[in-house]
């Protein structure tokens, strides 16, 4: 019998994972306490009401993350915090809470293109009497 050289040793492909299509990168920044123009009702429409946002950024996923992978693979948290602490205009009345979650998202689709979804909850603490949470929650889709 003559030897063989044994081939190189390469991991089965259950192994080496391709990305999915569905695959994404799910990005949160929870409970940011801003205060904002907003409301319909007489005594909430000349103070900045007090509010608790919080976000989620669905992303285009590369197939890995390796360890020496770059920030510029990912999206930085730091811009999910900055679409509500600095792209909302403070000198501006929002008559609805649902338009700032309108605003926050479409900062946060134009500052990305790989930003697939946007997920805005708002919720509004001065109304609150019993420590409940009221809110809305706006879910919007890269068009």
């Amino acid at each position: 019998m003559q030897a063989t050289l044994a081939e190189p040793f390469s991991p089965p492909q259950a192994l080496q994972p391709d990305c999915h299509p569905d695959d994404l990168l799910r990005l949160e920044v929870d409970d940011i306490a801003i205060d904002l123009l907003t409301g319909i009702y007489s005594e909430e429409t000349h103070l900045p009401q007090p509010l608790r946002i919080s976000i989620a950024v669905d992303l285009v996923t590369p197939d890995r993350f390796a360890p020496e992978t770059a920030l510029s693979a990912s999206k930085n948290y730091l811009d999910l915090r900055e679409a509500v602490t600095k792209a909302i205009p403070r000198d501006r009345h929002f008559t609805l809470i649902e338009a700032i979650a309108d605003h926050v998202a479409d900062t946060l689709f134009l500052g990305d293109p790989r930003v697939r979804r946007v997920s805005v909850k708002i919720v509004k603490l001065a109304i609150s009497e019993g420590g409940e949470a009221i809110g809305m929650t706006l879910v919007r889709h890269r068009r």
